[in-house]
């Protein structure tokens, strides 16, 4: 056994038993709706995992549910990036995570193996990250890095109960990216996390869903059947390290045709999904995870969580109550009967440092990076291995999905700027230049991520170059924007019914 098997068994037997259970989010839906229907169906959860939000918002939700186990889904952690901290504030963001998992008393931190920013661009969504050995090298760096923070400012417990201050904290959790109709780079899925989990001992989150588009998207499906790719990946995937499992809902994306095809293909290929929250959960995943949770290889599961933020709570229970009756006593064969490193305290910190800077230059992962973002937004054709060698559907990224994601997700330009949009209208200036405005040119802008905010800088600067008598319009606009953004970030605690 290695140093670092060793540092991340240490930490692992820590974490209790979660069970089965939901990740969602504070405000969509309703948290407390959802938690009381699944109390009157007699749904018992074993844990809920939150995603990153106001410390107000968790403040709360801790003191409504003070019995709950919660988890936390953190964001903005751009871990897979070269120099993380000229995207964004790195440590202060992990500071600003440590704060959410005392609030939540969070055994661990769970993020994507993906990031919004890469190489000064800036995304709405995940783009995974670059399946390479210096990639890994450099993700397994990063971590490495967030996990000393972390022991540094938050010291975990031994449960509710437990142990402080032993110089451990919450365990950092990689989760398995999403293919948005492509990936890249010369390793598969598998090598990739088995790199870095060979480098720095976090913890894994394997998601169904996620795998499937990995089978979608790299050719897979034309070579052999889900069942035996899933046999396959699961026999070369570091499944020792995974903590927890994640299953959500496939559905075609809004902006995509539904009858596109690639020329040749034959009638019948799998559909074009890719990873949706709000969308229902497709039998085929819940046959993988039934496939999963039956390999001897996971040594180390805490939980199972479907993610089921933005999704209808009728829909969520149903969801839920279908995966009590055929998961929950697979589930409940992981639990763990003893914490049994929970009186170890570590006397070195040795495994963690043994990460090592990556042997490729930061400066060249960083131009192969942007070369990503080049390719993704239509500025470069090639420049970069293509996994499974299939790009065949990236064409759906850059023609549909990529501009929808400026357009339309997180705020539909029309509607933030109406007035705006019809003089641009008048002028004959077409809404989809701004796309092409927003990748111009890379900017490092070192500022916290948040793409609402960034949307409305970034079209008041597209419209003072390209309609400076709107100017004036704009800004009126914008201000507006911003001003309703705060307000609605401000009363959390009464947006959660607090007194109800």
């Amino acid at each position: 056994m290695t140093l670092i098997e060793r540092e991340f068994r240490k930490r692992v037997t820590r974490i209790p038993h979660h069970g089965l259970g939901l990740s969602v989010d504070v405000y969509t839906p309703d948290l407390f709706e959802l938690v009381g229907e699944l109390e009157r169906r007699g749904l018992d959860y074993g844990y809920l995992e939150i995603f990153k939000a106001a410390p107000a918002a968790l403040e709360v939700l801790r003191r409504r549910l003070p019995q709950a186990r919660l988890a936390y889904h953190a964001e903005g952690l751009w871990v897979t990036q070269p120099d993380p901290e000229r995207l964004s504030p790195f440590d202060a963001e992990l500071d600003e995570a440590a704060e959410q998992l005392r609030i939540l008393d969070s055994q661990w931190l769970n993020h994507e193996c993906a990031a919004k920013q890469m190489a000064g661009h800036t995304f709405g969504t995940y783009l995974p990250a670059l399946f390479t050995t210096a990639s890994a090298e450099v993700t397994a760096a990063n971590i490495a890095h967030a996990q000393q923070r972390l022991d540094r400012t938050i010291p975990a417990r031994d449960g509710r109960a437990g142990l402080d201050d032993d110089g451990i904290g919450p365990l950092f959790l990689l989760e398995t990216p999403p293919l948005t109709y492509v990936g890249f780079g010369d390793l598969d899925l598998a090598e990739f996390f088995r790199l870095v989990t060979d480098r720095t001992p976090c913890g894994v989150v394997l998601d169904i869903g996620h795998l499937w588009t990995v089978y979608r998207y790299t050719g897979e499906w034309r070579r052999r059947s889900l069942t035996a790719f899933l046999a396959g990946f699961l026999d070369t995937f570091p499944l020792e390290r995974v903590v927890e499992i994640h299953m959500a809902g496939l559905a075609l994306h809004p902006s995509v045709p539904s009858q596109t095809r690639t020329t040749g293909e034959p009638p019948l290929w799998p559909p074009l999904w890719i990873d949706a929250h709000g969308a229902p959960i497709p039998d085929l995943l819940a046959d993988m995870l039934a496939q999963v949770l039956e390999h001897k290889g996971l040594a180390h599961l805490k939980g199972v969580a479907l993610e089921v933020d933005t999704k209808p709570i009728p829909m969520i229970v149903e969801e839920f109550a279908n995966a009590c009756v055929r998961f929950k006593s697979q589930c409940s064969r992981f639990e763990v009967r003893s914490l049994g490193g929970k009186n170890q305290r570590r006397t070195s910190n040795v495994e963690l440092r043994t990460s090592e800077m990556p042997r490729t230059s930061n400066l060249e992962l960083a131009e192969q990076y942007d070369r990503y973002a080049q390719i993704v937004t239509g500025r470069a054709v090639n420049g970069l291995p293509v996994l499974g060698q299939d790009a065949s559907a990236l064409p759906l990224y850059v023609e549909h999905y990529l501009p929808h994601e400026i357009l339309e997700w997180g705020g539909a330009v029309r509607e933030m700027f109406p007035e705006t949009c019809r003089s641009l209208d008048r002028s004959g200036i077409p809404l989809d230049e701004f796309v092409r405005f927003w990748f111009r040119e890379p900017r490092a802008t070192g500022e916290t991520y948040d793409f609402f905010l960034l949307k409305i800088a970034r079209f008041v600067e597209f419209v003072r170059g390209v309609l400076p008598g709107a100017l004036d319009t704009v800004e009126h606009e914008a201000r507006g924007l911003r001003d309703a953004y705060a307000m609605a970030n401000e009363p959390v605690a009464a947006s959660l019914n607090v007194n109800r």
